[in-house]
């Protein structure tokens, strides 16, 4: 089983799992020991990724998800508007945010706790990179500055008020 690598060979096997008693009562038998709840009402490919530990994984976004509402920040009030090319995801009068989102723009994370800006650093062409710590759960998170964001004097993004 832990030589089986690509999806390709996972739905083979899956395919194989649905459509043999024996292989499938086998598996199942595999999957009971190994703890997966529920495996006999899987089907052979889901059967088969419970049985590589990549079940979960599986269900995992990992690709941004463009989210860009206007806000109120949370820690100085202002009402924040939308990003327009680049999702806000922080106050461009304080810089604080919200640890809501596991990827960006999923609003996945449960924390919901407030994010304190602790470092600014100037990437390249990222721009200014604006880090964060979690003020409820200690988690740090980075996050690209916008043109607008009020960054200490002498730090700005490139092409930032030049006339």
């Amino acid at each position: 089983m832990s030589e089986i690598r690509t999806r390709g060979e996972v739905k083979a096997l899956g395919r194989v799992l649905d459509s043999d008693p024996i292989a499938r009562a086998t598996a199942v038998q595999m999957a009971d020991a190994r703890g997966v709840v529920g495996a006999a009402g899987l089907d052979g490919k889901r059967l088969v990724k419970a049985l590589l530990g990549r079940a979960e994984g599986a269900q995992r976004r990992t690709n941004p998800i463009r989210r860009d509402e206007p806000f109120v920040c949370v820690h100085c009030g202002a009402d924040v508007p939308r990003g327009g090319a680049r999702v806000r995801d922080h106050c461009p009068a304080c810089l604080h945010g919200l640890h809501v989102d596991e990827v960006p723009g999923d609003r996945a994370n449960p924390c919901g706790g407030v994010l304190k800006p602790v470092d600014l650093v100037l990437e390249g062409r990222s721009g200014v990179v604006i880090s964060y710590r979690c003020e409820r759960c200690g988690a740090v998170v980075r996050n690209r500055a916008h043109p607008d964001d009020a960054l200490p004097e002498g730090l700005r993004l490139p092409g930032e008020g030049q006339t």
